[in-house]
């Protein structure tokens, strides 16, 4: 077997999308616009919507990857790299889980369902530092930035330094040619 399965492929490339509009659309986006500016909640609307959607397409990802066959991990010659990359896809998922977990703990205790999505009327919270999951949000995104920087530096790696095709696994044709 030498690719993942197409939904995978799929789930990878707009999983991947996603996640990075989510991260910036936080960076840049949601921390810079005070919470008394109406464009506020519209933000937090399309931020909170796209997480949900990013938590659920995980768990239907997670769940395709462990039922489905998939190609024998890449082997870049050395056991400890070996590993450490098995463990970085790991992170990944997981640090995507606890984005969303924080986030919605972040929300409930906020209020912000009924705000943005009930239509309840309140403000909006004036600092949602206040909010202990804030701190936790915010760190996992570093690390998450971080990891996906390393993710594709090392696909890149592989593509174009050892030239062994690695990034046609994650990619569409013959699985078992």
């Amino acid at each position: 077997m030498t690719r993942y399965h197409p939904v995978l492929v799929v789930m990878h490339w707009l999983l991947a999308l996603m996640i990075l509009g989510g991260l910036i659309a936080g960076k840049f986006v949601l921390a810079a616009t005070p919470s008394d500016d109406p464009f506020k909640l519209t933000s937090l609307q399309m931020h909170m919507s796209l997480g949900i959607a990013i938590l659920a397409l995980m768990v239907v990802r997670l769940i395709i990857r462990l039922t489905t066959s998939h190609p024998p991990h890449a082997d870049i010659g050395n056991v400890f790299l070996n590993r450490m990359a098995v463990l970085a896809h790991w992170a990944l998922y997981l640090l995507v889980f606890g984005m969303c977990a924080s986030g919605l703990a972040m929300a409930n205790m906020a209020g912000l369902p009924a705000i943005v999505f009930g239509g309840s009327g309140d403000p909006l919270p004036a600092d949602f530092s206040v909010f202990p999951p804030r701190a936790a949000h915010g760190a996992i995104a570093a690390l998450l930035v971080l990891l996906i920087a390393g993710h594709a530096l090392a696909a890149f790696y592989h593509q174009f330094a050892r030239g062994d095709g690695l990034l046609s696994r994650m990619w569409f044709g013959d699985r078992h040619g």
